[in-house]
Formats: C-alpha cells, structure tokens, sequence
C-alpha cells in the first residue's frame, strides 16, 4: 500500500500510519526541503521502503492516477487561496488516489455562519490568550489573515462529493478545527 503525505512538515502523521500499517511505501511532500529532509529521516526509520520526496506546492506537483491508497494532509490545506485551488487540489487528489483509497484531513477551518464564526474565533482567540498572552493572540490572528484561508467544513465536504469521493466521515470537529476524510 501507499501513502501520500501531503504537507508533510516533520512526518508525524506518516509516522502513525506506519505504526498501525508497517508495509507503507510513503511519500512526502513539502515546501521545505528541510522539513523533507527531516521528514525523511525520520520517517525512513520506520519504513521498510525507500522514501519519496517532493519538494513543492501541491497546487503545482504531478502525483498521476491512481497511485496511492491512503492520502494525508494535516493542517495545510487552509493555505488554498480561492474555490478554484480548492476544486483544483481536491481533484487531483482525488485523482491519485486507487478505488477504494482514502483522503484524511486535519485542518483549521472557518464557519460559513457569521454569529458562529465570531463565537468561534473569539474561543480560538481566548485559548491563545491564555496559552502564551494576547500578544502571541494577536500574533497568530494577524498571521492567519496574511498566511491563510480557513474554509468551512461543509464547504470542503461539499466539494470532496463534487471531484468524486462517494463516502465522507467527519471524525472531530471542535471550534477552528476539524479531522475528516473521504473514500474513493
């Protein structure tokens, strides 16, 4: 079976794959060749088989059909920028995944509601207040709005049914973030 990490940043999440499935071919990628370069390290320990890379935007990077069986992204989707780089990256992976493969998120995410949206942001912001002090507040939401663009769950559920995933499952969600998948 294969892995596709996408954002893969130091590895973690193939590093849980590879406890519970140890035969995993894995491959990462990553705007950062040191965080791939760790990643890789990290991750070749476990893995039985070499490791791929990709150094690149996944908006950018060729993964062709049907490749792989299971696809993770933890918190890097919300860095899309318009609906169409959403449709664009759910397709594609869609795509490269075999029938039968699966698509896992962990992401920041928003609220389409405008009163929910407002609750929430100001409970993410009361958590960061109280974790390192209103400036690391103000530092985290004055990055959000230059660096990303949340969208809300049902948006990208909406679009995983639109690029062809048959089945989806909301795993967690809880204030700014949710895990959820799709199968092909």
């Amino acid at each position: 079976q294969a892995l596709l990490d996408v954002g893969c940043g130091a590895g973690n999440y193939s590093l849980k794959l590879l406890e519970k499935l140890p035969g995993l071919h894995v491959t990462l990628v990553d705007l950062s060749w040191p965080m791939l370069d760790r990643a890789r390290d990290r991750v070749g320990k476990q893995s039985p088989h070499p490791i791929t890379t990709l150094q690149g935007d996944i908006r950018d990077i060729a993964l062709g059909q049907s490749q792989f069986d299971i696809i993770v992204a933890g918190g890097v989707l919300h860095h899309l920028r318009e609906e169409s780089e959403w449709k664009l990256v759910f397709g594609k992976l869609h795509a490269s995944l075999r029938p039968g493969g699966s698509l896992w998120i962990v992401d920041f995410i928003s609220h389409s509601t405008p009163a929910v949206q407002s609750i929430m942001w100001s409970r993410y912001g009361e958590y960061l207040r109280q974790l390192k002090g209103e400036k690391y507040r103000q530092d985290v939401f004055t990055y959000i709005e230059f660096e990303d663009t949340p969208r809300p769950l049902l948006f990208q559920t909406d679009l995983l049914r639109q690029a062809g995933f048959s089945q989806l499952e909301i795993l967690h969600k809880n204030s700014c973030f949710a895990a959820f998948g799709a199968v092909k």
